[in-house]
């Protein structure tokens, strides 16, 4: 008798045991592990290939060296390297929007792009070589944005706005003429001289009144011109443009 209970004991023991065996094949089968959600990997571009994807509006261009260098023209936004997420106002609410990211050499570049990565950026790219790399591919003598508009403004205020003039090339610029297209627009730089891979500010002031007439109401745009000693950039320009109203029509 001892011994039909023993047997029926191990008996029941190897039936718990393959039941219990076969629950957790089941479990398993029926919840596979998950693979690794994979970040999306950063994109490498050459000096050629980072201009020639500029060339498209949406990119946005992020410097990130520290200290703070002459930027690239074009350039949407600086933020140090390190401090990318403590910075996401100025980034893109679209997670989706490609971003080209560069420093001086391209170190700082990865360590940034690893938080833009982390933070649910789609499309991310490192320019290779950084700033030092681009230099070689050309020059470009560029004023920053391009145009700006004050929106409405009301006759007898003075609105006043600032663009960056930027030497992104091998040899110094000297400024030989600054003008405008109005005596409403007057427009000055803060240096006649800038130095190769260097900059200067031009602040620009509108003041619709300045006529003592009705010559500078309504919808107006005018142009602010920058005369330079560079044979392949002898004149450049930028526009303003206001809606001008009397304060009775407001």
């Amino acid at each position: 008798m001892p011994s039909l209970m023993k047997r029926l004991s191990s008996l029941a023991l190897f039936i718990l045991l393959t039941i219990v065996v076969s629950g957790l094949l089941i479990s398993v089968k029926q919840n596979p592990a998950r693979p690794e959600i994979q970040q999306p990997a950063p994109v490498m571009v050459k000096p050629l290939e980072a201009k020639a994807l500029l060339a498209d509006q949406n990119v946005y261009l992020l410097d990130v060296h520290t200290p703070e260098q002459t930027h690239i023209p074009g350039t949407d936004a600086f933020i140090p390297y390190d401090q990318v997420s403590s910075y996401i106002e100025k980034l893109p609410s679209d997670k989706d929007t490609p971003i080209l990211v560069y420093c001086r050499s391209g170190n700082m570049s990865q360590i940034a792009i690893k938080k833009l990565l982390e933070m649910g950026y789609k499309k991310v790219y490192d320019l290779e070589g950084g700033t030092d790399a681009y230099r070689e591919i050309g020059t470009e003598v560029v004023i920053t944005p391009s145009a700006f508009d004050f929106g409405e403004v009301v006759y007898g205020e003075v609105k006043e706005t600032k663009f960056i003039l930027t030497n992104f090339s091998p040899t110094p610029l000297q400024i030989t003429k600054v003008s405008t297209s109005c005596g409403c627009t007057k427009a000055e730089i803060d240096q006649d001289r800038i130095d190769s891979y260097g900059s200067a500010v031009i602040t620009v002031s509108f003041d619709p009144a300045v006529h003592k007439d009705d010559t500078d109401l309504g919808e107006l745009i005018r142009t602010i011109y920058i005369d330079t000693d560079n044979p392949n950039f002898p004149k450049l320009s930028s526009q303003i443009s206001a809606l001008v109203i009397k304060e009775e029509n407001k």
